[in-house]
């Protein structure tokens, strides 16, 4: 089968090659999945540039958002299975501990993640547990169906469940013309809440403003000063920033008083300057909301498969075109996700 590999740290064209490998076969448990779409996250790039919690082992295959059919079932493995059109939740857990009996797999001190622990779905096969996959609902398409997990899962815990933004409230959206802050905005529109979103150019900034009570271009003014201005002083009662160091301090002077700020990643670095007076001193609070768990997977089909949310798509790529998704992501140029179809 054909696979992109990252086969060293370095630039897209030099770093990631497609390569014929040998097909794999599911073990006991597992199951071979036929994968007709995947989409590309930061954490492709991570493996690719370099990160503190990467190992530096290669080839890597990457790829976490998985859609496909499964082909193959291996020993222990309902038969029925195979031919089922499946979306992977990418998340890996022992099953047993404290933490999975709760239902909260990203908790699970063994928890892995296809694509990143495991080799991912940048492939034509990739093969997982069997208890990873839901059924695709037929009324999604599998581009749509693979920009779905990774992004709209960690949206749903930054906004519902860990976030809890409520119909009256207002929230300031990073990074929303990207993944995780578009799927993001779509939750917290949905919630009812009066949202205000960042974003870098014009062109993104114009297909925002339908969506947003405001849009702040964060390379033209500081985001925290225009968003007290929009609320008259007083703040909003939550921020979602997967943007890491270079915007934590910003985020938390947007808060109102005793506002939260969600964190789901560190794109641009683990390490902020924080006046710690500017939490505890205005009631904040910061709440982790890494990747969701099975039911927030699940309540993101539900409402994908009604139309009530979709994935804002900006591309989509054949397998040898792996290395321009990776640059557009890297460069910021993305609208959305970047979706690969290796079977092209």
């Amino acid at each position: 089968m054909r696979a992109a590999h990252i086969t060293h740290e370095g630039s897209p064209e030099d770093a990631i090659e497609v390569v014929d490998v040998e097909t794999p076969a599911p073990g006991p448990g597992e199951i071979r999945i036929r994968v007709e779409a995947c989409a590309l996250n930061h954490l492709d790039v991570f493996a690719r540039i370099g990160h503190p919690e990467e190992d530096d082992e290669f080839p890597k295959r990457t790829g976490g958002d998985v859609a496909g059919v499964v082909d193959a079932v291996g020993e222990g493995v309902d038969a029925d299975l195979a031919g089922d059109e499946v979306i992977l939740y990418g998340g890996v857990t022992c099953g047993e501990c404290e933490y999975c009996e709760r239902g909260e797999q990203t908790m699970c001190h063994d928890y892995r993640i296809v694509g990143e622990d495991l080799p991912g779905g940048l492939a034509e096969y990739v093969v997982v547990p069997a208890d990873t996959v839901d059924p695709k609902p037929d009324s999604l398409d599998w581009v749509t169906a693979a920009a779905l997990p990774a992004t709209f899962t960690t949206a749903y815990r930054m906004i519902q469940t860990v976030g809890d933004l409520r119909p009256a409230e207002s929230a300031l959206i990073l990074g929303a013309s990207g993944g995780v802050g578009n799927a993001a905005l779509q939750l917290a529109n949905l919630v009812g809440a009066t949202t205000y979103a960042t974003t870098s150019t014009d062109e993104k900034a114009r297909r925002l403003e339908p969506l947003v009570e405001a849009v702040i271009d964060y390379t033209a003014e500081p985001f925290d000063e225009r968003v007290m201005e929009l609320t008259d002083g007083r703040g909003v009662d939550l921020v979602a920033d997967h943007v890491g160091q270079e915007t934590w301090q910003r985020s938390i002077d947007s808060l109102a008083m005793g506002g939260r700020m969600v964190i789901c990643g560190a794109t641009s670095g683990p390490d902020p300057d924080v006046d710690i007076r500017s939490i505890y001193q205005h009631h904040r609070r910061i709440l982790g909301a890494p990747m969701g768990n099975r039911s927030d997977f699940r309540d993101v089909l539900s409402l994908a498969a009604r139309g009530t949310v979709e994935p804002t798509v900006d591309r989509v790529l054949p397998l040898a075109d792996v290395a321009e998704g990776h640059r557009v992501i890297e460069d910021r140029e993305v609208f959305g996700k970047v979706v690969v179809k290796p079977g092209e």
